[in-house]
């Protein structure tokens, strides 16, 4: 692939953050083992190389459903078109894992962790929306009269 093989990016803008990389090259190995610095970066342009080949797979797997976003089940397949197949099982084991990770962490969902009432968060969307009334009225704060909300009650 050539330096400027995607989509308008230079070797350097398209590539993974060596740092992180070495950290992973160097947890894969015994600790007697060492690596020459440059089969270090001959690793991580291989893993540039990958993503690019496995991205542009999954780009065609997704094209050939008509579809216009990449999903995990077109990576999936990708990776079976590739010869990967033997990794499907493990990557889709990961993608589970992922899924469960970041559902428990705090940008995991766009409620999670929250626990309002709807009578509390209907109160605090009011006030933001007084707040930012007040900012687009330079500062200048017109209170709404509260209305009654007779539907919110039982």
């Amino acid at each position: 692939m050539e330096p400027m093989d995607i989509v308008g990016k230079s070797k350097e803008d398209v590539s993974l953050p060596k740092s992180t990389m070495f950290k992973i090259i160097k947890e894969m190995l015994p600790p007697d083992v060492r690596v020459a610095r440059d089969t270090q970066d001959l690793l991580v342009e291989c893993c540039v190389e990958f993503i690019n080949l496995l991205s542009s797979e999954s780009n065609d797997v997704c094209n050939r459903e008509d579809k216009k976003t990449i999903a995990p089940e077109h990576v999936l397949k990708a990776l079976e078109v590739l010869g990967f197949g033997e990794y499907i099982e493990e990557v889709y084991a990961a993608y589970e894992q992922h899924k469960l990770d970041t559902l428990d962490s705090p940008k995991g969902g766009k409620f999670s962790g929250i626990e309002m009432t709807e009578e509390e968060a209907l109160a605090e969307q009011q006030r933001m929306f007084a707040e930012a009334r007040a900012r687009m009225n330079n500062g200048v704060s017109i209170q709404k009269p509260p209305e009654a909300d007779n539907h919110l009650e039982s």
